[in-house]
């Protein structure tokens, strides 16, 4: 499904991504962990063409993607969920959802937001698999956090794609919410077989949700495996001289060794 061989991406003396390697499966729950820098949000970019890659191998979904001439194609097979949201807040839910469409409509259609019975049917599905089917009518603005991440999934689902990228799409929430994000995205992707590649911070929620965890540090792939090899040493590949607020090695550890020994945190 996503083949990455070599890539390459830099930024004027800036090398962000050197030579990554990596093979996701079809219908995968992969999740990227890294500190701010790492290259994880550029990987995701270089994904779907927001930023393209010097050099190497990028094939999404059976498209080029380091080819320009491909990238209404590769739009309509490549969705995009946003640290912070990135709704249109006076529109309703349903309208919002329904944006995820527009990539299939006539120009026309687009322009006007004209959206067939069956659009409109399969965005009330996409509410559904979030349970936010009754917020249908309702403005954006006026959802919580969690509520309008949880549009951003339902908008992402109703563009039908084969791969959902998610960038830090559970950063801005509170660790209770977050999971619940988390939970919605993994459930609902899962059922329609499609593939995730989700960026995240917080280590327990990439050993509880991922199928396979991939770390990055400096540009660099320096983990790929699944929770039960993400161990201290490991973690500290990915986290190479992080520190808590105290000074004392990452609070994240503890957690994740939980995880990686069968037991939920």
């Amino acid at each position: 499904m996503i083949r990455v061989q070599q890539l390459t991406k830099r930024y004027g003396d800036n090398a962000v991504l050197q030579g990554i390697d990596l093979q996701i499966a079809a219908g995968e729950f992969v999740v990227i962990l890294g500190q701010s820098g790492a290259g994880k949000s550029t990987l995701l970019r270089c994904m779907n063409r927001l930023a393209r890659a010097d050099s190497g191998v990028l094939d999404i979904a059976g498209i080029d993607a380091m080819q320009a001439g491909d990238q209404r194609n590769l739009r309509r097979q490549v969705a995009m969920i946003f640290q912070h949201h990135n709704v249109v807040p006076r529109l309703s839910v349903l309208k919002n959802v329904l944006t995820g469409r527009l990539g299939s409509v006539s120009s026309l259609g687009s322009l006007l937001q004209l959206f067939s019975r069956a659009d409109v049917a399969l965005a009330m599905d996409c509410l559904r698999r979030v349970e936010l089917e009754h917020k249908a009518p309702a403005r954006t603005d006026s959802l919580s956090g969690g509520q309008k991440q949880r549009v951003g999934i339902a908008r992402a689902l109703a563009q039908r794609p084969k791969v959902i990228l998610a960038d830090e799409p559970v950063a801005s929430l509170d660790p209770k919410t977050a999971r619940l994000v988390m939970q919605y995205l993994r459930d609902a992707t899962r059922q329609l077989g499609i593939t995730v590649v989700c960026n995240l911070h917080q280590v327990d929620l990439a050993c509880e949700f991922g199928d396979r965890i991939v770390g990055l540090a400096h540009g660099r792939l320096v983990f790929d495996g699944n929770r039960d090899t993400l161990d201290a040493a490991a973690q500290q590949r990915i986290y190479a001289g992080a520190e808590s607020v105290h000074g004392d090695p990452l609070d994240a550890l503890p957690i994740a060794l939980r995880y990686a020994n069968g037991s939920p945190a």
